[in-house]
């Protein structure tokens, strides 16, 4: 294991000079890639199978906190705070998991072998997101207003100052929390030599839904009931959180990496940040039609089932180029046109976790989908036709995250972006947008072949 940093180290360094290296050499390097050890099927899978339950559990406990909340005060009659959701739950795979990604690979290449390095790259990377936080929760709040507007025509000021205020607030201490968890899951990987690009992620999102959900239900709750008595109190709460930003910026300026990420790294989030209010739009929609009340309780579910096994293959295979091919260059069996079999056919280490991968989803989706049932949440029954629309849409959806995560890695590692910063923000996105999306045609389709109860659980 020695060995890998060092062979990293020696191919990302390589020079034009290094095109007359002597055949010995370039035979030993490849002797080394080929030692470098391999995780079987069924290790990958133990590895990736407690973290995913975990995580699991922690979408199924938002989604029964979702279900509950809908029928606050703040919830009905500010329905915007529904477009919010899907965008700061979102914010897990848009700045959680890449910044384990991140982390991850630094590991697996040697760059925190260092304990100076290792805390300068970590405190860079933390500002890095509270910045970055900041700002999406924001920009989310007022993408939230201009969706809700837009339909109905109508505008409220001291709503939008409300949606503002919950937002900034939420996805700072929610952030910070996570941000400070993740760095523990990283470290302690890297001591009992577990391999963190198989837990780090899904842990990044095991709870880190439930804390999201419940602080924004908590916050816009509490500014809620002061809006009529204490209106200035968003504003002031909104104002407190945006000034922190400067001194996250000075600190995170402090470190390379991060400091390059702060001027380039906004592209991929805010996008993320856009993809996920359009799938809050759907859900905003779907939810304030009374037949289709049941979506609620499974929506942060099958996103964040989707978006966390997308984001662990994203991870191993940004890992994996980063290890065997210098930027800009892709292995030849990704070359040329992409198509949907090179993705899970064939014995590669990126295949294998595809399979992995794909077979957890009915699995784990039936285990979480009977733990709703069993805590009598949620106000749909279990039926055989439903359970079979909603595990194919499950599918469905994983399949098409794990095609498009394959094209999308390698397509950004050529064009010399790294993928650990740029690609888990769009496909957990993608994972929000197609979930919500399916979710509500699956609904749909539900209640006109007339499988329709929307009373269980009350």
């Amino acid at each position: 294991s020695e060995t890998e940093p060092m062979l990293t180290e020696r191919r990302l360094s390589c020079d034009e000079s290094d095109e007359h290296a002597s055949e010995d050499e370039d035979e030993g390097l490849r002797s080394d890639m080929h030692n470098m050890p391999k995780e079987s099927p069924l290790a990958m899978a133990l590895q990736i199978l407690v973290p995913f339950l975990l995580a699991g559990f922690g979408t199924v406990s938002a989604g029964m906190v979702l279900d509950v909340v809908q029928h606050w005060g703040a919830f009905q009659y500010i329905t915007e705070i529904f477009i919010l959701v899907p965008a700061l739950l979102g914010l897990k795979g848009n700045l959680e998991m890449t910044l384990a990604s991140r982390l991850s690979t630094a590991v697996n290449v040697g760059k925190m072998d260092s304990p100076i390095e290792k805390w300068n790259l970590i405190i860079g990377n933390l500002a890095l997101k509270q910045v970055q936080a900041t700002v999406v929760g924001f920009l989310a709040a007022v993408a939230a207003v201009v969706l809700g507007w837009i339909p109905e025509g109508k505008f409220q000021m001291s709503h939008a100052v409300l949606l503002c205020s919950s937002s900034v607030a939420t996805a700072f201490i929610a952030s910070l929390l996570q941000g400070i968890i993740m760095v523990g899951v990283i470290v302690g990987s890297k001591k009992t030599g577990i391999n963190p690009d198989n837990v780090a992620t899904p842990i990044a999102a095991s709870f880190g839904d439930l804390i999201t959900l419940a602080i924004l239900a908590w916050i816009s709750q509490g500014l809620y009931k002061c809006l009529d008595s204490y209106p200035y109190v968003s504003s002031l709460v909104c104002a407190f959180f945006m000034f922190l930003t400067p001194l996250w910026i000075v600190i995170s300026s402090k470190h390379p990496a991060s400091r390059t990420l702060l001027y380039s790294g906004w592209e991929p989030v805010i996008t993320a940040m856009v993809i996920s209010s359009i799938g809050g739009l759907i859900l905003d929609k779907t939810v304030s039609n009374p037949n289709l009340a049941g979506i609620v309780v499974y929506t942060p579910v099958i996103n964040g089932i989707g978006g966390n096994l997308v984001a662990i293959q994203s991870s191993r295979i940004s890992t994996h180029l980063h290890f065997h091919c210098a930027p800009g260059e892709v292995p030849d069996e990704t070359k040329g046109c992409y198509y949907p079999c090179r993705t899970f056919c064939g014995t590669g280490a990126n295949h294998r976790s595809a399979q992995v991968l794909i077979l957890l989803v009915i699995p784990g989706h039936v285990i979480f989908l009977y733990t709703i049932h069993l805590m009598k949440s949620g106000h749909t029954t279990l039926t055989p036709i439903f359970m079979s629309i909603y595990l194919a849409t499950a599918l469905l959806q994983v399949l098409l995250l794990l095609c498009i995560a394959d094209w999308m890695v390698h397509s950004m590692w050529r064009s010399g972006k790294d993928p650990d910063s740029f690609s888990i923000p769009y496909l957990t996105a993608l994972g929000d947008l197609l979930g919500t999306a399916l979710l509500a045609l699956s609904f749909h389709f539900l209640w006109v072949i007339g499988d329709r109860d929307s009373d269980v659980g009350d």
